[in-house]
């Protein structure tokens, strides 16, 4: 099992500048209105209004746009009136000089998990397939209860969305460290939408975006084929899956790989900043 494991969708998370620049964790801040009652988390995005920073409208795209990624705030206390730093903000604060810090170069490269759907915070995988292209931003948003928890926003990237122009980020890369393998044996379905394997534990999530590789003589050889449907195992004998049609080279096993995490953009048409 890979480590650490992504258990749910967490925001996004600054790892650096495009071109491989070092993000030095430079940060804006802007005004929260007073008691302005949307909930903020760690990671979501955001954007402007009258001059105040709140909750960008997800899916972000074309027409949500955003100015980057909320990364905490600071407020002065209602009740005790000593300053208070937070990992998030929870709504309804009664207090007139709540800070954001926002992550609002457009040039940041974001580590986030691949959700199933867009309302969804289950993780699942994003297929090879998909980097170079644009994925859509999840839909779910923080309560209050998670902003006095965890504080870390609940958004995500959808691991099976279209590649329209109007999408809100663009997939530059997998993150490795946290890739599943599962090794199996191939059966059939050479050249075919469904390919049965063998060897899989039977109850285990095959989930949507998982890659098919080819395993040669201890080298992973990508078929160019994923699952297109999340399957749970019933059978370690001879279990079908839905995939994406492609060769599979019978000689050797197979290895599917699950990819929670990738790192990606904000499209420069979807970030205020990029906007005429």
């Amino acid at each position: 099992m890979a480590y650490p494991n992504i258990a749910a969708t967490y925001g996004l998370k600054p790892v650096n500048l495009i071109g491989g620049q070092v993000f030095a964790g430079s940060t804006r801040t802007l005004p929260i209105q007073y008691n302005n009652a949307t909930p903020i988390g760690y990671g979501d995005l955001v954007t402007l209004s009258a001059g105040y920073v709140t909750l960008a409208t997800y899916p972000v795209n074309t027409t949500n746009t955003t100015i980057g990624v909320f990364l905490g705030c600071s407020y002065t206390n209602p009740t005790t009136k000593q300053r208070f730093f937070s990992q998030a903000y929870p709504g309804n604060i009664a207090a007139g000089d709540i800070v954001a810090i926002v992550g609002d170069d457009p040039d940041v490269v974001y580590r986030v998990a691949a959700a199933t759907a867009a309302g969804a915070t289950t993780v699942g995988s994003m297929s090879s397939i998909l980097v170079g292209q644009n994925v859509a931003t999840t839909t779910t948003t923080i309560t209050a209860a998670i902003a006095n928890t965890t504080g870390n926003s609940t958004a995500g990237v959808v691991n099976s969305a279209a590649n329209t122009a109007s999408a809100g980020c663009r997939v530059l890369k997998l993150v490795e460290d946290t890739q599943i393998t599962y090794p199996a044996a191939y059966v059939s379905g050479t050249g075919t939408t469904t390919l049965t394997v063998s060897g899989l534990t039977v109850g285990q999530v095959i989930p949507i975006g998982t890659d098919v590789f080819n395993n040669v003589a201890g080298q992973l050889q990508f078929t160019g084929s994923a699952t297109t449907a999340a399957t749970t195992v019933t059978s370690a004998t001879s279990q079908a899956l839905t995939v994406t049609a492609s060769t599979v080279t019978v000689v050797g096993g197979l290895a599917l790989v699950q990819s929670p995490e990738v790192l990606v953009k904000i499209n420069f048409n979807v970030h205020r900043y990029n906007i005429a």
